[in-house]
């Protein structure tokens, strides 16, 4: 059996001058937070859908690395991960890249087998998965 999770989205209003909120009731992270226009292609203080992909991408990445090297026989002291989500305006709104940049710490790995993990988890982690049309890269960098 698997796990659903679900977040909630309210907007009101057209889409340069309207506003919204997300929720998150399950684990009560975000409640009522604002996302809108200004928040997505301006300075608004607020969250975007980029953002968001941005965040459940290094967290679903950083686990999977997490798991590949922990079955490898490797536990990592440090895993520490960005993801840029790119929004290309360009014949409409569409995700066209997303980088994945990792440093990790972890003891007793060669690079070689380090970078094997790294590219298996980037591969197959369900976030990864899920966002396959989009062309997604990964730098990853083993601390000394």
């Amino acid at each position: 059996m698997g796990i659903s999770r679900h977040a909630t989205a309210h907007w009101e209003g057209d889409l340069k001058s309207g506003k919204g909120r997300l929720g998150t009731p399950q684990s009560g992270l975000m409640n009522d937070t604002p996302y809108g226009f200004n928040t997505r292609f301006g300075d608004v203080k607020g969250t975007n859908p980029e953002e968001l992909i941005a965040a459940a991408h290094a967290g679903c990445f950083t686990m999977a690395l997490a798991a590949r090297l922990t079955e490898a026989g490797f536990i990592p002291a440090s895993l520490d991960t960005r993801a840029d989500v790119d929004l290309s305006m360009e014949g409409g709104p569409t995700l066209s890249a997303i980088r994945l940049v990792t440093k990790a710490s972890v003891p007793g790995i060669d690079e070689a087998k380090f970078r094997a993990l790294a590219d298996d988890a980037k591969q197959n982690c369900p976030v990864s998965k899920a966002l396959s049309a989009v062309p997604i890269t990964l730098e990853a960098e083993l601390l000394a």
